[in-house]
């Protein structure tokens, strides 16, 4: 098939080149947007008195029709038309003739493409961010639901202080509302045009970019040509955004993971959300938790690739450039897909309450920093009480006791300043309603965090819905 560039030519293109260089078997995703794209081109065309008013409706209506072959799925779509823009190019010059070359006048694929995977790239965040939405209202809620719900908190994978459930929860909702604000922030800086930038250098002919990016809504143009149809920092804004959440996630997964194994017996896993094995009758795996965290690997991946890709390029276009698409295609679908599916793994998801809080209760050393803030409040300093609870916890462990069932006499033989009946107000439950400052475990506190993650999730979902 003749080439849009094949005129310098003496030779075709070799096949092994054109199934090398093609890519229509993936940009078929743009096809959409580029016929948006080519809408509001044929207006500015117009406008620069460089179509008459007829052959512009003639074009919009021929590109319409071309639209309903692409939703009918039937829009040709073979290898040897090389790429999308051809692709859709071909199909409206077969409706409307000749008249269809004139669509390309006055831009470069280099700013066509530029343009239509900006507006995928509003399509990818309002997609994420819809999918991260949904999973911060679940966890909000089910905050709220736990916020009484009784645990060991940890660190370095060693039991610490007592927190509740809702506290542990909230911490991830507060994290997807920085993930959301980094894709809402990626789109902000990626709103603008590229169109009427041409190959590299701009265009002679008098168009007026900025009505085209307010057809397009666009807020803005992009003011250098050279930038505009070589920069990808956008893509990398949204990878970088995809692959901080997809961290979170994979992080969230982890804890999911523990908690669904013997050892820890914390949640029980809906039916319709495990697999089992094919050789042992018993198991009941947590799949979507552990794919999650796989795909993570690759979210990762595809930054680095497109990083890598362009780190040596030369201004202005290189071929190179093509490679972006894979990295954000499949970073979007992976991210939006994980998102999708841990909020409905959270909603099926049975918490065993009473393991938790037996687990918090009958450890042996939990409520050590608590004992610690005893001495505190009698101005023994922290060091000093640190290293006397230190030795309470030793004894605790040689003798098979709690911290808060030693007797007044036992905690004497580690500092007389402890107050009588100290041990009677070691608790749990009083641990977790001591911690009263902002940002700490208590149910009060988290139903503060809770209000605050409603306001957040609001002003997401606003600013999502003007995009």
């Amino acid at each position: 098939m003749k080439k849009t560039w094949g005129g310098r030519f003496k030779k075709p293109t070799h096949p092994q080149v054109e199934a090398f260089t093609e890519s229509i078997s993936f940009d078929h995703r743009l096809a959409a947007f580029d016929i948006e794209g080519s809408l509001a081109h044929v207006q500015t065309l117009v406008q620069a008195r460089l179509l008459k008013p007829q052959e512009g409706k003639q074009l919009a209506s021929g590109l319409q029709k071309v639209k309903k072959l692409l939703e009918a799925k039937k829009l040709p779509l073979d290898s040897s038309l090389e790429d999308i823009h051809t692709a859709v190019e071909r199909a409206l010059t077969k409706i409307v003739g000749p008249l269809g070359g004139k669509l390309h006048t006055g831009r470069s694929r280099n700013d066509q493409v530029a343009t239509d995977f900006r507006l995928y790239l509003r399509h990818a965040v309002k997609q994420a961010v819809g999918a991260g939405t949904q999973l911060m209202g679940i966890l909000t809620q089910l905050a709220l639901q736990e916020k009484e719900t009784l645990m060991p908190g940890y660190t370095h994978l060693q039991r610490a202080m007592p927190i509740t459930l809702g506290h542990h929860l909230s911490a991830y909702a507060f994290m997807l509302t920085r993930d959301m604000d980094r894709f809402l922030s990626s789109w902000d800086r990626a709103d603008a045009l590229p169109l009427g930038s041409g190959a590299l250098a701009g265009t002679n002919h008098p168009f007026d970019r900025k009505m085209t990016a307010k057809k397009l809504g666009l807020k803005s143009v992009l003011e250098n040509s050279l930038d505009a149809v070589s920069d990808r920092d956008v893509y990398v804004d949204f990878l970088s955004a995809a692959a901080i959440t997809q961290m979170h996630l994979s992080r969230l997964s982890e804890d999911l993971v523990l908690w669904a194994s013997s050892e820890f017996g914390f949640i029980e896993m809906d039916d319709a959300f495990a697999t089992g094995s094919s050789l042992m009758p018993q198991k009941k795996n947590p799949d979507v938790a552990e794919l999650v965290r796989g795909k993570t690997g690759r979210v990762f991946g595809n930054l680095m690739g497109l990083l890598t890709v362009l780190k040596g390029l030369p201004l202005a276009y290189n071929r190179d450039l093509q490679e972006d698409k894979h990295f954000v295609f499949d970073s979007a679908d992976t991210v939006t897909a994980s998102l999708k599916t841990m909020a409905v793994f959270l909603s099926n998801l049975k918490f065993h309450r009473h393991t938790m809080a037996r687990a918090a209760d009958r450890d042996l050393t939990l409520l050590a920093t608590d004992l610690a803030d005893v001495l505190v409040s009698e101005d023994v300093p922290f060091r000093v009480a640190h290293e006397v609870v230190g030795r309470a916890v030793h004894y605790c462990l040689e003798k098979g006791k709690r911290l808060q069932d030693l007797t007044d006499a036992e905690l004497g033989k580690f500092s007389d300043l402890f107050p009588k009946g100290t041990a009677e107000h070691l608790s749990v439950l009083h641990s977790v309603n001591a911690k009263q400052a902002v940002g700490g475990t208590s149910p009060r506190n988290v139903e503060k965090q809770v209000k605050t993650l409603n306001a957040e999730l609001a002003k997401i979902k606003k600013c999502a819905s003007q995009l």
